[in-house]
């Protein structure tokens, strides 16, 4: 069940392809969210973890200069 509420809320809908309410999202994360502080699971790997570790500068140049920059997408 976990896996499986997992993925609709990654998908927006059930296995059977059903698209999933608001009310459904937010039961299922709260599900997702509390099975996995009670089986132990890592905090980095816990749905919704954001590692606060790894500051970035915010976007945008810091002049009105034109910046050209590469953008760098991750999969």
């Amino acid at each position: 069940i976990y896996e499986k509420f997992k993925q609709a809320i990654e998908l927006g809908k059930w296995p059977d392809g059903r698209t999933l309410s608001r009310e459904q999202k937010e039961i299922c994360l709260q599900a997702v969210m509390l099975y996995e502080v009670k089986h132990g699971l890592d905090e980095s790997n816990r749905t919704g973890y954001v590692d606060t570790t790894k500051k970035t500068s915010p976007c945008g140049p810091k002049d009105d200069s034109d910046d050209e920059s590469t953008i760098r997408i991750l999969h």
